[in-house]
């Protein structure tokens, strides 16, 4: 390799150098500069430099804040490009400021430029060489009707697994490991969602607080991995760690998606550091308010990135790109999509960001997931994605939550969010998967907390517990936190059987979160953005209680049920016409006297609903071109504290059923297996689930 080629987009600037750095400590800095131009490109080959070179570049330019212009060469600025990063934002001193932070005057400090150097207090980019070694790597290709995701963090999910070496702990060769990629397997999901794996910063309002930001939504390099969760290095070892991490996973028919965050960055508002694209050139990479010296702010972070602007675009784009040729990576959750897809102010759903995405050959293949909302006015976007997206349907975790803890008026909500959420996207050619179902999320309660705190303790984030929402829809049982009471124990199990069997007996697709399985708790707090310790990370002593052991075990039955019948993942949305040569409809409901609902039973109260799946004659063909057949199952789904009386429906809907699940149970058999006749009464305990399997 003679030497390396570096160009740099700086709209507006007047000069860029590019700066070498050697490993040394004192950190020589050489600089060279970039003197061609070709397009607002800043450019230019640099003979003898070679992998592993850690560099920066210093723009130069205008300081005039008050009409946007936030050029500083005292900054060395990472490269908006860059493979990978070697470092850490571990602190944020003064120096890493474009303006003077303790100025006096604090209405007017970020008008005032700093000319202190930046260089010794910032991680670099490394020069990586970009090569194909994904010759032996075969992705699974899971279709999106049978995909079951499991949304984890590299260093949470791996930090505390016993049968993990100490020294991979948290990091993507942790996670390539036998033992993490067993616990998976056994469980029975498709795809991994990484909770953010480029490059972030840490806020300096935690940093000042003893913390660090742990979820990673504070991106600061889009290319690379974050250099925290390498165990092999950080002058570039991490980027082949993560591709053999992503080939370890793939080997094991398990997908890789990536929780993105590019609606904005961690420089923040105008009061933040100057890390990147601020000092590349602000006016372009950011939306700005009408007064310049603001930013326009739809993601309550401080800024969002100006993704009409075809630079900008073609940064995400190049990004997206680079993760699924280069890292392999299967597909993306958008944090905040909403954002992406603002045009000037509103969102619009042909917007620039997505009108590239549909047509792009490379990204339109793979799996792509929306938060379709951000905290801008018209920010709420559930349902209004485009065909080709998923969407995270928060609609359907309400309806959950609200109907177990027996706060919903009717059912009507809940009869669409178990079926697929049609109200919301049987539109455009969207299918039930374009629902991507969730009970909780890594935002928010865990599922055990969700049963036992109505009031969040988030009081070691440091923020008064004012941070994380207080609308959490959750039921405690009776008692604020955990206890000693037996009986409120057992029923707080059994409600997370109840909420886990709903999520997988549901069509759409569904998520769990890495440790709901096993019922990890954060004692109460729901918002453990900052909490790089045990409140976060997956605890792995649960499985050794045979009550937790009850609660995975129950888990992997129900994926690997799913996984057997195409019933519980339908390609197409029911019809709830009569189907097939016995006329039954495809999808009907029934109240407790065995009978079809009505009208009238939608609107009215009711904690109890029966949902029959007929797998007679659903949508598509076999492998081999057959029409797809399957057993027909009905579902009782019963939320009320007291034992209720069943009928269950006769002829032809079924001559009798066989019990497959029953969640009132602790363990498996004291119920399941048992037969009972069409048309006879079965008692369902308080608060359970049945699933029984239909004879015909």
């Amino acid at each position: 390799m003679a030497g390396t080629n570096f160009a740099l987009w700086a709209g507006g600037a007047e000069a860029v150098e590019l700066c070498l750095f050697d490993f040394g400590e004192e950190g020589v800095e050489v600089r060279c500069p970039l003197t061609e131009l070709t397009h607002e490109v800043w450019h230019g080959f640099v003979p003898g430099v070679r992998p592993g070179q850690r560099y920066g570049f210093r723009v130069h330019g205008r300081w005039d804040p008050w009409t946007g212009a936030r050029w500083n060469p005292a900054k060395l600025l990472l490269d908006p490009y860059a493979r990978a990063v070697d470092g850490d934002f571990a602190a944020l001193p003064p120096q890493v400021y474009g303006h003077v932070r303790d100025w006096p005057q604090q209405h007017v400090a970020d008008t005032v430029r700093d000319e202190r150097d930046s260089a010794p207090y910032v991680p670099k980019g490394v020069v990586v060489h970009d090569d194909d070694d994904w010759v032996d790597d075969r992705r699974p290709k899971t279709p999106w009707a049978d995909s079951v995701i499991y949304e984890l963090h590299v260093r949470g999910f791996t930090m505390r697994h016993p049968d993990i070496p100490p020294e991979l702990r948290g990091t993507y060769a942790g996670l390539a490991h036998p033992a993490a990629i067993e616990h998976l397997v056994r469980l029975g999901v498709t795809a991994v969602e990484l909770l953010p794996v480029h490059q972030f910063a840490h806020e300096d309002h935690l940093l000042r607080r003893g913390l660090r930001n742990y979820w990673g939504y504070n991106s600061i390099g889009y290319f690379a991995p974050h250099a925290g969760y390498a165990a092999s290095g950080t002058a570039g070892q991490q980027v082949g760690e993560f591709k053999r991490m992503v080939q370890a996973l793939h080997a094991a028919g398990i997908e890789v998606i990536l929780d993105v965050v590019y609606n904005h960055t961690a420089e923040a508002g105008e009061l933040g550091p100057t890390l990147s694209l601020r000092g590349v050139d602000n006016r372009g990479y950011y939306r700005l308010q009408a007064d310049p010296r603001r930013y326009a702010d739809y993601t309550g972070c401080g800024n969002t990135l100006h993704v009409v602007q075809p630079h900008v675009l073609r940064l995400i784009t190049d990004s997206l790109r680079y993760w699924v040729n280069e890292m392999g990576v299967d597909g993306f959750r958008f944090d905040l999509a909403a954002a992406l897809a603002r045009s000037m102010h509103d969102v619009d759903m042909l917007s620039p960001f997505l009108a590239v995405i549909a047509q792009d050959p490379t990204l339109r293949r793979v799996k792509l997931i929306a938060e379709p909302w951000d905290v801008g006015s018209g920010g709420y976007q559930v349902g209004a994605f485009p065909p080709l997206w998923t969407e995270w349907n928060d609609r359907y975790r309400d309806a959950v939550r609200d109907f177990w803890r027996g706060a919903l008026p009717d059912v009507r909500d809940l009869g669409y969010r178990l079926s697929g959420s049609s109200d919301l996207y049987a539109w455009g050619g969207r299918r039930p998967y374009a629902s991507v179902n969730f009970v909780t999320a890594h935002d928010g309660y865990t599922l055990r907390d969700l049963v036992t705190y109505e009031q969040k303790h988030n009081s070691a984030n440091g923020e008064g517990n004012r941070d994380g929402t207080n609308d959490n829809r959750s039921w405690n049982c009776g008692v604020e936190g955990e206890t000693d009471d037996a009986g409120i124990a057992a029923l707080r199990r059994r409600q997370l059987r109840n909420m886990v069997t709903t999520l997988l007996l549901s069509t759409g697709v569904p998520m769990l979160v890495a440790g709901d399985e096993m019922g990890r708790t954060q004692r109460g707090n729901n918002n453990a953005y900052c909490q790089d310790n045990g409140t976060s990370w997956v605890d792995w002593s649960l499985l050794d209680d045979p009550q937790w052991r009850a609660l995975f075990d129950l888990t992997s039955r129900l994926l690997a049920l799913r996984h057997a019948h195409p019933v519980l993942r339908r390609r197409a949305f029911f019809s709830g016409r009569p189907q097939g040569v016995d006329g039954l409809r495809d999808l009907a409901w029934f109240t407790v006297r065995g009978e079809e609902m009505t009208p009238a039973d939608w609107y009215a109260p009711a904690a109890t609903i029966g949902m029959y799946l007929s797998g007679t004659d659903i949508p598509g063909r076999d492998e081999q071109g057959r029409p797809v057949t399957d057993d027909s199952f009905l579902a009782v789904l019963h939320a009320g504290e007291d034992a209720v009386d069943v009928v269950l429906p006769g002829p032809p809907w079924a001559v009798a059923y066989e019990v497959v699940v029953d969640t009132s149970s602790e363990e498996q058999g004291d119920a399941e297996g048992a037969r009972h006749e069409g048309g006879a009464v079965l008692t369902v305990p308080g608060r359970a689930v049945l699933l029984l399997r239909a004879e015909r």
